[in-house]
């Protein structure tokens, strides 16, 4: 499904996303060296099999990416000019190697912008939980999108 205009989205829906993702280890481990994350609970699998969690936990940075990727096919693909911000994002529970992402976006609001003809601002929240249902991961993210009204300048 292709993203939606900015007129397709209503206050209180909840979209449950088709799909899912299982967090790898090479993906928390790539991920982390990537973006110059040294931190060894993500990284070191001794290290952290010392610790309260016994074994890696998955880079939160990556879960937040993750979750908001999961998203993207069925709200901003296509119709998005960009993200304006990310507020309330919360970890309440851990990611580890092997859990599997599910994700649901509540739209929260939708509004034409006061100052960009053709464009409006969407804001999500995006949850995210592992297999058992455990929340993993929330956010708020605001977003400039396109108009229907306004295709052919596309």
């Amino acid at each position: 499904m292709a993203g939606r205009w900015l007129e397709e989205f209503r206050a209180g829906e909840v979209i449950h996303h088709a799909i899912t993702r299982t967090v790898t280890e090479a993906d928390n481990v790539g991920f982390s060296v990537q973006t110059m994350n040294p931190q060894p609970l993500h990284i070191d699998r001794h290290f952290a099999e010392a610790t309260e969690w016994g074994q890696p936990l998955v880079n939160s940075l990556l879960t937040l990416g993750i979750m908001i990727g999961i998203s993207v096919h069925e709200t901003t693909l296509g119709t998005t000019l960009g993200n304006l911000g990310m507020t309330d994002v919360s970890f309440p529970a851990p990611v580890f190697h092997g859990d599997t992402l599910r994700v649901e976006t509540e739209v929260i609001s939708a509004r034409p912008s006061r100052s960009r003809p053709g464009q409006g601002v969407v804001v999500f929240e995006h949850r995210a939980r592992k297999q058992d249902g455990t929340l993993v991961a929330q956010c708020r993210r605001s977003a400039l999108m396109m108009s229907s009204l306004d295709k052919e300048a596309v």
